[in-house]
């Protein structure tokens, strides 16, 4: 915990986390104010839990969230008023502080503070506001820094394009735009809340994974401004591009379910899907004897779509192993239709729904959530809502691209990124490519997927570029290793329209049937895949194949 201090009656913060509320107590503290949403990363705690630690040491809280780099005068408003409604001497966090620091300026730009006083102080606190100064003056702010290329995103898709762009050209000039300070191996997760990983080993520094080079701007991004070229960054700066790429992954939408982020993490209620909750999971499987078990899955599209049911499955095994499971009754609750969206491989995963006996409910997506009861309720298609209740219960969030993607000119009319589905450029803007989770190609949201997609990018940007000769395609591909027990998996891999893609000969691997080798590829070699090759441009078994146009032939 790090707080910058502004004056005497303020200061500002990166994400705070519950067990720093007794230290910050212990300063003098006595108002908090939260500017960063729930659900913006995947190791952020909902503002309940900090709320619920701040008040435990006395201090009074304020949630005035404000969509990362979309800063208005009415949120700036807004931050004066939370300022009056806690005690002095306050602080205000957010991701990184810059936004905080933002609302500041801007609010002291409204009290009419002169603007050379603004940026000394912000200055002082170790923040450059300069680009809040020319919003304060009403006038655009000149870029400026210009690159070959700006990367928008430094998770598996934005660090992997990042990397394969450096392996075929090294003298581009290449920026990743990210505030994050760590990355994660989010695939991890699923055996963190088994009990095969520990958390640790699914995180690094995001400084020490991006490609040698590669310039990385710490800061969160407001918006596009596709035809001037740049992005704006959440200080009001611009950055300046020739080609550009958006790999922001996607957002994990906790308070679409009513009551959720007050329970999460108590009460039985945990998800994998935050990497401090996956071993609260762990947690609650070992301690479960009896009673009844549901895992949830909401409407498509979400990262992973086999995740939900692969913790049903392991939990589910844990149980079998202790000979436990006679007493509890398992439930998967789907929005969808059916158990999986390719049909080879549900007979293999309704063998294991059968040895388990879990009550499979289509159609149902959960809506509200009650811990502190143990009740759930889900809607089913008709007026009334399915009560369900619980002695423990895993969710998956709905998920939507991030805030500053659906109010950009970049998005579709359901909020992604925009791609032609083979080459990943973007329908409109003939310099903007786009992959990962955030964009709308109908293809499984994976890191497999991701690391396919990386390749293709890079070639076709640089093929734009004049630097290499070729288009590549993308044909879809994502893997879903289905982790159906302790020991087995089904290996889904697929590509459009549900086409089987395996990677392995099917002597080696059937991927339609669970196998020991399959859990061996998912425990032992896809975690330095991930580390040692994806995000280090080593392209094996996914260099695409290019195809020359007519002329070239």
């Amino acid at each position: 915990m790090e707080i910058k201090s502004v004056d005497h009656t303020f200061g500002v913060s990166a994400q705070l986390q519950a067990s720093d509320l007794e230290a910050l107590a212990a300063t003098g503290v006595k108002g908090l104010i939260c500017n960063r949403p729930d659900g913006e990363g995947a190791d952020q705690p909902n503002f309940t839990e900090i709320e619920e630690a701040a008040a435990a040491v006395g201090i009074r809280c304020t949630y005035q969230p404000v969509v990362s780099g979309r800063i208005t005068d009415d949120d700036v408003r807004a931050f004066t008023r939370a300022r009056h409604a806690v005690p002095s001497p306050q602080v205000a966090y957010c991701r990184t502080g810059t936004r905080c620091m933002t609302l500041w300026s801007l609010s002291q730009g409204q009290a009419g503070k002169p603007i050379a006083d603004i940026l000394a102080t912000a200055s002082a606190a170790g923040y450059d506001m300069s680009g809040v100064a020319t919003r304060l003056a009403g006038a655009r702010p000149a870029s400026t820094r210009t690159y070959d290329v700006v990367i928008v995103g430094a998770g598996a898709a934005g660090i992997a394009v990042a990397a394969s762009l450096r392996t075929r050209a090294r003298d581009l000039s290449i920026a990743v735009i990210d505030p994050a300070e760590v990355h994660y191996y989010q695939p991890g997760w699923t055996l963190v809340g088994a009990g095969v990983f520990p958390r640790e080993k699914t995180v690094r520094t995001l400084a020490s994974l991006i490609p040698g080079s590669v310039e990385w701007i710490k800061a969160a991004v407001m918006g596009f401004e596709p035809e001037r070229n740049a992005v704006v960054l959440e200080d009001c700066q611009r950055v300046s591009y020739r080609r550009l790429v958006v790999a922001p992954g996607l957002k994990l939408d906790w308070h679409a379910v009513d009551g959720l982020v007050e329970t999460l993490g108590q009460h039985g209620v945990t998800s994998n899907y935050r990497f401090d909750l996956a071993p609260y999971t762990w947690e609650l499987v070992q301690g479960l004897r009896g009673g009844r078990a549901l895992f949830t899955q909401p409407p498509m599209p979400i990262k992973c779509a086999g995740a939900p049911q692969k913790a049903m499955y392991l939990s589910s095994d844990y149980w079998y192993r202790q000979g436990v499971l006679d007493g509890i009754e398992v439930e998967f609750h789907t929005a969808g239709a059916v158990l999986f969206g390719v049909k080879d491989y549900v007979p293999a995963l309704m063998e294991y729904v059968q040895r388990y006996r879990a009550q499979l409910n289509f159609g149902h997506n959960l809506v509200r959530i009650d811990g502190p009861a143990g009740k759930a309720w889900f809607s089913a298609g008709g007026a009334e809502l399915v009560e369900r209740s619980f002695d423990m219960i895993h969710v998956c969030p709905p998920q939507t691209a991030p805030d500053f993607i659906r109010a950009s000119p970049l998005a579709d009319a359901a909020g992604w990124v925009d791609v032609d589905q083979n080459t990943l450029r973007h329908s409109r803007y003939d310099n903007i490519w786009s992959l990962g989770d955030a964009m709308n190609a109908p293809n499984a949201k994976t890191a497999a997927a991701a690391r396919m997609q990386a390749p293709v990018v890079a070639n076709n940007l640089l093929e734009d570029a004049g630097v290499v000769h070729g288009v590549a395609h993308y044909n879809g591909y994502g893997s879903c290793p289905l982790t159906v027990e302790r020991g087995k998996i089904v290996l889904a891999e697929f590509g459009y329209g549900g086409k089987l893609l395996p990677t392995l000969p099917r002597w080696l691997i059937d991927g339609t049937r669970p196998s020991r080798l399959a859990w061996l590829l998912k425990e032992k070699i896809l975690p330095p895949v991930y580390w040692q090759a994806m995000l280090k441009g080593k392209e094996w078994l996914v260099r695409p194949d290019t195809a020359r146009s007519e002329e070239e032939r």
